[in-house]
């Protein structure tokens, strides 16, 4: 399946401008998704957004962001006012600053996107760009508006690409918890041990390392019941609701089976 371009604009280093759309490296697709539902009818349930006082629907044209003050009253933020604030960052990444490889912690990353040129003129620069970051052993750092929001990222080299990681603010992190250890210190002994038991562990990566044991336990289940009874209507399930008698909650159905799988 092609990859969902969600972003394009141009990657900038000094005069070196490269035209580059941007694809997100995480994908839900693969993730079994559940409708909230109307168990006597059997009909969908929407949501929407309700005035809090007089519970009435509001109209999205009706919708802006407000920011709470101390007296209770709020300013109101269109989403044209909050993308004019950082506006260049909305179509281009140009890299301001680099940091040896290696030297950012894992913690502050947060979102991996694909980075790639979008025509041949543009890949000529996005090429010089990436190897001279390769051979200098940095990653650079820019801002780019994303999820609505400007984001700090790292650029970071990857075989013939690039990868671009959202980074978390550092208003958003919290201090590291400090362990609590006793003033004799850590056993060595216990320590050697261990260390035989993580090398008898030991073993390549691969993607099959951490797959979703949940999701497959859900598309069995689904798979047995799509056999065991045909899909039912929206008055036969309305019927049972009244009756209660085939009402089948999937999530003790779920349980039940990760229990049997366990054992």
């Amino acid at each position: 399946m092609a990859r969902q371009t969600f972003w394009k604009g141009h990657l900038r280093l000094s005069l070196v401008t490269a035209a580059v759309s941007l694809t997100p490296a995480v994908s839900q697709s693969g993730k079994i998704r559940f409708h909230v539902l109307n168990r006597q009818t059997g009909n969908r349930v929407e949501s929407r957004y309700v005035d809090s006082v007089t519970h009435k629907p509001v109209s999205d044209r009706n919708q802006v962001h407000g920011f709470p003050k101390e007296d209770g009253e709020f300013v109101l933020l269109d989403d044209e006012e909050i993308d004019a604030v950082a506006l260049e960052s909305t179509r281009i990444i140009d890299i301001e600053t680099f940091v040896p490889a290696g030297s950012i912690d894992w913690i502050w990353y947060d979102r991996p996107h694909f980075l790639k040129p979008e025509d041949k003129i543009g890949a000529e620069a996005f090429g010089v760009i990436r190897e001279a970051m390769k051979a200098n052993g940095v990653v650079g750092i820019a801002r780019l508006v994303l999820y609505k929001r400007e984001h700090a990222v790292l650029l970071e080299p990857s075989g013939k690409g690039i990868i671009l990681w959202t980074l978390h603010y550092a208003e958003e992190m919290r201090e590291a918890v400090d362990t609590v250890e006793r003033k004799s210190g850590i056993d060595k002994t216990l320590v050697a041990d261990l260390g035989k038991r993580i090398r008898s562990k030991k073993a390549d990566w691969t993607p099959s390392l951490v797959q979703d044991p949940i999701q497959k336990a859900i598309k069995r289940l689904l798979t047995k019941k799509t056999k065991d009874k045909p899909a039912a209507s929206a008055k036969k399930t309305q019927g049972a609701a009244k009756t209660g008698g085939n009402v089948v909650n999937i999530m003790d159905a779920l349980k039940k089976s990760l229990q049997a799988e366990r054992k």
